[in-house]
């Protein structure tokens, strides 16, 4: 049987990319964007520098609402603003989180509601068409790859964080350029390596027939490998940065072959509105504990893993991703994030329950779930 390969995004990559945006909103003939980011971002020079370089002739419309996870009612708030401004195109400026809402607001314009409806786990995937609104990603972080991929990930009113998955929501354009990274503090810079990270070892891991897809993931592996640490410890070091911009951006244009349980746990866990978890972070730490259970029959892909990562073949590949943490500064335990053992048994279900889950290596049961839970708490 034929299977599909495809990478059908247009990439501004490198030093100065942003002043390729007004051109490129010309192109796709956007007059009225909406920039659609965080309070976070909103008061710094790198959300001024990228709406100068829109060049637009009018006042910038800005929608600085989204939170760490991006949530339904977020993408109603950001979708009502949109309509009132007469917005007519979409610029996210930001992490995973602005762009993912933003790929959920483009969604929703044409598309009618309700959102869940969308869902990949509600078999929403045949429901999402070309109608979208254009839309231009802006990553001010190196971790997500979301400008370049076709997920969107949304906690519900509910709790769950479900995923969107279509090559329509992969945005027009991604606009890459490593200096709006400068700025980012060492552990987001940390926790947002290891998500690229993630997706690397994930997407290489997924039992899936894609050669190229593994190709990239084990080349930006082996990038975000050389370079995390160094853009953690000096952060205005711009090789380091842009060497983890293109790591992030290979890992999400790979896991089109799709993830793992590591994101299985990681989308349950998110979910935890109150908890407000990071979801690199949450990567990090469930990474040792879903390598322990995905070993048996992967022992010939982690040498390759670990051939890329520039360690020796009687290296424990566990290890030196619990030494790895440790280098970086990430928790612990889930339990040092404020998970407690009353959220296990849902999250479990969750995972199981999760898209992700169909392309892991081993197939892990709810309970297989709550065991590694239990590990990494």
């Amino acid at each position: 049987m034929p299977y599909i390969i495809n990478y059908l995004t247009k990439i501004q990559f490198g030093e100065h990319a942003i002043a390729e945006l007004a051109n490129e909103l010309h192109l796709l003939q956007v007059k009225r964007p909406l920039f659609v980011t965080d309070k976070g971002l909103s008061a710094t020079p790198v959300l001024a520098q990228v709406v100068e370089a829109a060049r637009l002739n009018a006042d910038a419309c800005i929608f600085d609402g989204t939170p760490s996870n991006p949530t339904e009612i977020a993408v109603e708030s950001a979708l009502a603003f949109l309509k009132e401004n007469d917005c007519d195109g979409i610029v996210a400026v930001g992490g995973g989180s602005s762009i993912d809402l933003a790929k959920a607001v483009a969604l929703l314009f044409n598309h009618p509601a309700p959102l869940r409806q969308y869902a990949a786990i509600e078999g929403g995937v045949a429901k999402i068409n070309a109608d979208v609104l254009p839309l231009i990603a802006v990553p001010t972080t190196a971790g997500t790859g979301s400008e370049v991929g076709r997920a969107s990930l949304i906690t519900m009113k509910d709790n769950r964080k479900l995923g969107f998955l279509s090559p329509y929501l992969i945005p027009a354009v991604a606009i890459c350029d490593p200096r709006l990274t400068l700025s980012l503090p060492p552990f987001l810079t940390a926790a947002t390596g290891m998500d690229a990270i993630a997706h690397c070892v994930e997407t290489f891991l997924s039992p899936k027939i894609n050669p190229p897809a593994e190709a990239i993931a084990l080349d930006g592996l082996a990038r975000a490998s050389q370079y995390l640490v160094e853009a953690v410890e000096n952060g205005e070091n711009l090789t380091a940065r842009n060497e983890m911009m293109m790591a992030a951006l290979e890992g999400a244009m790979a896991f089109q072959k799709g993830l793992g349980a590591v994101h299985s746990l990681s989308h349950a866990l998110g979910g935890l509105h109150e908890l407000k978890l990071h979801h690199g972070t949450l990567n990090a730490v469930l990474m040792p504990t879903v390598l322990k259970f995905n070993q048996p029959g992967c022992e010939e892909k982690f040498t390759r893993l670990k051939d890329a990562m520039g360690l020796n073949p009687d290296d424990d590949l566990v290890k030196a991703f619990e030494k790895l943490n440790v280098t970086l500064g990430m928790p612990a335990s889930l339990s040092e994030m404020g998970v407690t053992e009353e959220h296990l048994d849902q999250l479990a279900q969750w995972a199981l329950e999760d898209h992700s889950t169909a392309t892991n290596p081993r197939a892990p049961s709810k309970e297989d779930f709550y065991s590694m839970l239990k590990d990494a708490f």
